[in-house]
């Protein structure tokens, strides 16, 4: 059984930082790229950033290109996305993905998701 699991969530004041973890099993994690992707209050899922399944290509939705950072540990089957410099525009619940294949780093959602950690960024 496939299993997404994200923590690191919380509160922050805008400009701080934090870093989710998305521990994953039930699959072979190093055979597939992975994807953040976040959900505002009353908005539809935006897709935040991808990485493929050896960890040498990332890629960053416009809104958080330059603050956040993809990477992944593929001994540890964890998925990591470090943010700085927090908006309160960024405030969501943040779902790590799974795609369906090891390239599929772009723009796309995939086939499983965790279930989420909220961010919240407020003064």
């Amino acid at each position: 059984e496939v299993q997404l699991v994200e923590s690191g969530g919380g509160l922050v004041q805008p400009g701080g930082s934090l870093r989710l973890s998305c521990a994953a099993s039930g699959f072979t994690f190093s055979n597939y790229a992975m994807t953040w992707v976040r959900q505002a209050p009353g908005k539809g899922p935006e897709w935040v950033s991808g990485i493929n399944s050896g960890g040498g290509m990332t890629s960053y939705a416009d809104s958080v290109k330059g603050r956040f950072t993809i990477s992944r540990d593929n001994a540890k089957n964890t998925l990591y996305l470090q943010m700085n410099s927090l908006k309160p525009e960024d405030t969501a619940v943040y779902y790590c993905v799974k795609r369906i294949r090891a390239s599929d780093y772009g723009l796309g959602y995939g086939d499983y998701w965790g279930q989420g950690t909220q961010v919240t960024v407020s003064s």
